[in-house]
């Protein structure tokens, strides 16, 4: 495995394996879709968080349509059912798992801290199962049980549209993410028992005042596996300098997307930008509130990135734009992954 294997705040790849029925294997090197295991084995992709989303059914829309020369607000899908959650997550879940048990030993879903730890020495792809949006959850928090017990170990508590436990950010510019209420009463119940079991929260989606409800609720480092800095892209999706801070006190991480309207500066989806722009993103983290706090979320295989970065080969070329920019050995082997290492030792019971 590389000097720095690169684990990932989040990815949809599941989702995407799921959705086409002709997609190519994950064993075999394709140029569908942004990972698949030969092109991260090649790359020093050394794993991540696999996402389980549930989308709408028969819901689409297409963020230009919206686009105007002030901005643009992308209207969100209505809330979905728990039964119908919980089947499509059972269902990812199990995609996972059998990944797990195809890969011949070259991918493992991670439990515990070692777990990772020897994976990410070992050249072992280490996934941690990861549900995007709580709808699959009860609010009696009966199925977090279940899921916990199946090898959930991180829950972002909403994508975007509305449930019961809070409300997420739209996809907004320019936007601050303080876009209305915070958690419910279920909703900080959830954040209570996720700390008891050792469950890590994602407060990546949640609109400000969620964010600062799971702050003056947990007891574990605040985490935001794929959100970038609101100083540098004022669009909903990304993190204020306060958020940052809060990140840092709490001796949490945020992870850098790779969406191309979460980097630029104008909110924009052209996809002709430099790597540079993640460059700028991780730097300005790591100066201004420490390099122990920022850490990669790529976002692959639910966003477009750039075409300078093109898929998980990409990586090799972002490390040594992340060297051009100055970072020292040992605040690249943090930025990759010594920092998801310690937020998940610090998380995990």
């Amino acid at each position: 495995m590389t000097q720095f294997p690169i684990f990932d705040g989040h990815n949809d790849t599941l989702l995407r394996l799921h959705m086409s029925d002709n997609a190519p294997s994950f064993f075999t090197e394709s140029s569908e879709g942004h990972i698949d295991l030969p092109r991260a084995e090649m790359s020093g992709f050394g794993g991540g968080f696999f996402a389980v989303y549930t989308p709408n059914k028969n819901y689409e829309v297409k963020p230009e349509d919206y686009m105007t020369d002030s901005g643009y607000d992308v209207p969100l899908p209505p809330p979905i059912q728990q039964d119908e959650a919980l089947a499509f997550t059972n269902a990812l879940a199990s995609r996972l798992f059998r990944l797990e048990a195809a890969s011949t030993g070259r991918l493992k879903v991670v439990r515990t801290a070692d777990e990772l730890t020897r994976c990410l020495d070992k050249g072992i792809m280490a996934a941690i199962f990861h549900i995007e949006g709580a709808e699959a959850i009860d609010p009696d928090l009966d199925a977090l049980h279940v899921l916990y017990q199946a090898g959930l170990r991180s829950l972002g508590i909403v994508w975007s549209r509305p449930n019961v436990f809070g409300e997420g950010v739209p996809f907004r510019y320019p936007s601050t993410p303080d876009t209305g209420a915070g958690l419910t009463e279920a909703g900080k119940r959830l954040v209570r028992e996720c700390n008891q079991l050792g469950i890590m929260i994602d407060t990546t989606h949640l609109n400000e005042k969620g964010f600062w409800d799971v702050a003056n609720i947990t007891d574990a480092p605040l985490v935001a596996t794929h959100s970038n800095a609101h100083a540098l892209s004022p669009i909903a999706r990304n993190l204020t300098d306060i958020q940052l801070a809060a990140i840092a006190e709490s001796n949490g991480v945020a992870g850098i997307n790779y969406a191309v309207n979460m980097l630029r500066e104008d909110g924009g989806l052209g996809t002709d930008i430099s790597l540079d722009e993640i460059v700028r993103h991780v730097a300005y983290i790591a100066e201004k509130f420490g390099v122990d706090h920022v850490v990669l979320g790529s976002d692959f295989d639910g966003t477009t990135v750039p075409d300078s970065l093109k898929d998980v080969t990409g990586l090799p070329k972002l490390l040594d734009r992340l060297k051009a920019h100055g970072f020292h050995n040992d605040e690249l082997q943090k930025i990759t992954h010594g920092n998801w290492v310690r937020v998940l030792e610090d998380t995990w019971k």
